[in-house]
């Protein structure tokens, strides 16, 4: 009997150990997105079987997205963090401004993949200032710790354009952007006018449970274990980072909005941070949907919904 259960210990933490492995591998890799051009991205289409199975066990490489190239007009920026990243913008600017929006992209996005927003808010007589994220698209670093350290991001933004004398700072953000700018609230004293915020994840485990879902995995225990993994590597407790709580620190009218078919961001996620706001608020639901441009796929719809707003 004692041989039984010394095999069945061992059997148990031999599996415990490969899991927390793996995870951790895969909690790596999620964080960190290697230059363009360094690593090649194979389509599934011709991944081996052992390529597959590596994936699997170390999970996926990530590379930075490339931008595509701004507008004519458009500003160059660059911006420089604490610890001496720079980091990329772009500033457009029109005759006769009504006030500014700053966008902030998603995890694994690039600011000219919020170019449909952009455009849309220069045409409702915004200047707009576009930022690539740390170890997104143009600018440096190779670690995302999906909004915690880019909080810093956030306000280096809100910084530039308050010191051009602008009085009329708008906030917009999407996914990771607009988590992250919840907890840029919480972290800095900002005074944006508006805030719109697109499908903020609940919290970093929540957010870690929407990509298990899509991976057709089950949720538990990989979404602790990955949270848990996250946050040890990057030096924070990735627990206690709830971007739905810091909704609570908003100080000025908030438009949040969330695609139905969304399936990495939940209903309740988007009620709990709603719930949280006790400033002026509004909800707006996009029946046609999912985790996407929310401009780009129901354009009507959000023009008329954040032209409102903005008024």
């Amino acid at each position: 009997m004692k041989k039984l259960l010394k095999i069945v210990f061992k059997t148990v933490l031999i599996l415990f150990l490969f899991i927390n492995m793996v995870t951790a591998f895969h909690a790596y890799k999620f964080t960190h997105f290697y230059d363009a051009g360094t690593i090649t991205i194979q389509p599934d289409s011709v991944k081996s079987g052992w390529d597959k199975t590596k994936e699997a066990l170390f999970g996926i490489n990530f590379a930075k997205q490339i931008n595509s190239l701004p507008d004519s007009g458009i500003q160059v920026v660059k911006l420089t963090t604490k610890s001496g990243l720079k980091l990329e913008a772009w500033y457009g600017r029109v005759e006769n401004p009504i006030g500014t929006v700053c966008l902030f992209h998603g995890h694994g996005g690039k600011k000219s993949g919020t170019n449909a927003e952009a455009t849309a808010f220069r045409k409702m007589g915004y200047n707009t200032f576009q930022l690539d994220f740390r170890a997104h698209g143009a600018s440096e670093g190779n670690t995302c710790t999906v909004g915690y350290d880019e909080t810093e991001d956030v306000e280096l933004a809100y910084n530039f354009i308050q010191n051009k004398q602008e009085k009329n700072i708008v906030l917009w953000g999407i996914s990771m952007g607009a988590s992250t700018i919840l907890k840029a609230i919480k972290d800095y004293p900002l005074h944006p006018t508006r805030i719109i915020l697109e499908m903020p994840f609940g919290s970093i485990s929540k957010a870690v449970e929407g990509r298990i879902k899509m991976m057709g995995l089950p949720k538990q225990p990989l979404a602790t274990l990955l949270t848990f993994w996250g946050g040890v590597e990057h030096g924070f407790w990735a627990f206690n980072m709830r971007p739905s709580d810091y909704a609570k620190k908003i100080a000025c009218p908030v438009l949040l909005q969330w695609g139905a078919n969304d399936p990495r961001v939940t209903r309740g996620e988007i009620d709990d941070s709603y719930s949280n706001i006790n400033t002026a608020k509004k909800l707006v639901i996009y029946e046609n949907s999912g985790h996407e441009s929310l401009c780009k796929k129901e354009k009507e719809k959000w023009v008329k919904e954040v032209n409102n707003f903005l008024q």
